[in-house]
C-alpha cells in the first residue's frame, strides 16, 4: 500500500510494458483512441509504478490516493496500467467494450477495480476530482486526488469554474495534470481554440504550476510529481506536460489519430518499434552497469 520507490529503468520498462498491452488490447478490439492513450504512458507508470498509494487487492481501500481520467478516452491505457499492477488479470484486456464486459471504452467505477470515476463529458473529471479532494479534507484524510486532463479538454468552461474554486478553497491535496500534446478532434488546439499558455493561466486563477518540457522522460515526471505532492502550500498543483500524441505508435504518428482502425499490418510494426525500443533499453541499462 505504500509508495516505493522504483529504479528509472523499473519504471521505463512498466511504460514499455503499459504500451504494449494498450495496443494489443486495442487491437484485440480493432480501433481505439490511440493517440490520447499514448500521450499519457509515461504519466501513468510514475503514478501507478510509484507514486500512487493503492491496494490492487483492496481497490476501495479509504485511505487510498484518487486518480480521475477525465480525458476518459485514454481509458484502456488506464486499463493495462490496472492490470499490471495487479487489479484484475491481464487476459481481461482482451474483453475491452464488449458486451458484458468490466471495461467499457470509457471508464465505469462501477465496472472496473482501481477505477475512482466514471468518466462524462469532457471537463466533469475535473469538477469530480475538485469534490474529492475537498471531501477528503472535511473527513481529515490524507490521500492525494490527482486529475489527468487533456488540452483540447480545457476549452470546456466547467473546468475553470472548478480552477477558481480549487484555488479559493486552497484545496492543497489536488493535483491537476494536463496532457499538452497541442491536438484534439477536429485540429491543433491553436486552431480550434487556442487557450495560449495553459501556466499563465492557472497561475492567474491562483494555482502553483509546473511544467515538463518531456512529457514522456521517465526522471522530469518524477522530478515534477513528486514537487506537486510534497510541496504543499495552501494552493492546488497543476502540472503541465508537453507530450506527442500517438507516441510509441508509427501509425499514429504519421496523419489523424484520435480514433484509429487498428490493422493488422499497423500492429506489428508497433511490436517491432517496441521490440527495438525495449533492446535499446537494454543496451542502455548495460553500458550503465545496471544488474536486473
Amino acid at each position: 500500500m505504500s509508495r516505493e520507490k522504483k529504479t528509472v529503468w523499473e519504471l521505463e520498462r512498466f511504460a514499455l510494458e503499459i504500451r504494449r498491452q494498450t495496443i494489443r488490447e486495442l487491437h484485440s478490439l480493432g480501433s481505439g483512441h490511440v493517440g490520447g492513450c499514448m500521450s499519457i504512458v509515461e504519466l501513468l507508470a510514475v503514478l501507478y509504478g510509484e507514486r500512487l498509494q493503492v491496494d490492487p487487492a483492496n481497490p476501495r481501500w479509504e485511505e487510498r490516493d484518487r486518480l480521475v481520467v477525465s480525458k476518459g478516452h485514454a481509458g484502456p491505457a488506464v486499463y493495462a496500467a490496472l492490470a499490471l499492477r495487479g487489479f484484475f488479470p491481464l487476459e481481461q484486456l482482451e474483453t475491452l467494450n464488449r458486451p458484458g464486459t468490466k471495461l467499457p471504452s470509457h471508464m465505469d467505477a462501477q465496472k472496473t477495480p482501481g477505477v475512482d470515476m466514471t468518466t462524462g463529458s469532457l471537463g466533469q473529471g475535473v469538477s469530480a476530482g475538485v469534490g474529492m479532494a475537498l471531501a477528503a479534507r472535511m473527513d481529515k484524510r490524507s490521500c492525494q486526488v490527482c486529475v489527468v486532463a487533456g488540452d483540447g479538454e480545457c476549452d470546456e468552461g466547467q473546468v475553470w469554474e472548478a480552477a477558481l474554486f480549487a484555488a479559493a478553497q486552497g484545496l492543497d491535496n489536488l493535483t491537476l495534470i494536463i496532457d499538452q500534446n497541442h491536438l484534439q478532434l477536429d485540429g491543433s488546439t491553436d486552431e480550434v481554440l487556442s487557450l495560449g499558455s495553459l501556466e499563465e493561466k492557472l497561475r492567474a486563477f491562483g494555482w502553483q504550476v509546473l511544467s515538463v518540457e518531456d512529457g514522456h522522460s521517465i526522471p522530469q515526471l518524477r522530478q515534477a510529481l513528486s514537487a506537486a505532492w510534497s510541496g504543499k502550500d495552501g494552493r492546488p498543483t497543476a502540472v503541465v506536460l508537453n507530450t506527442i500524441k500517438g507516441k510509441g505508435y508509427p501509425a499514429a504518428m504519421r496523419g489523424p489519430n484520435h480514433h484509429m482502425i487498428i490493422s493488422d499490418g499497423d500492429f506489428e510494426e508497433a511490436m517491432e518499434a517496441l521490440a527495438q525500443e525495449e533492446q535499446r533499453l537494454r543496451e542502455r541499462e548495460e553500458a550503465a552497469g545496471c544488474t536486473r
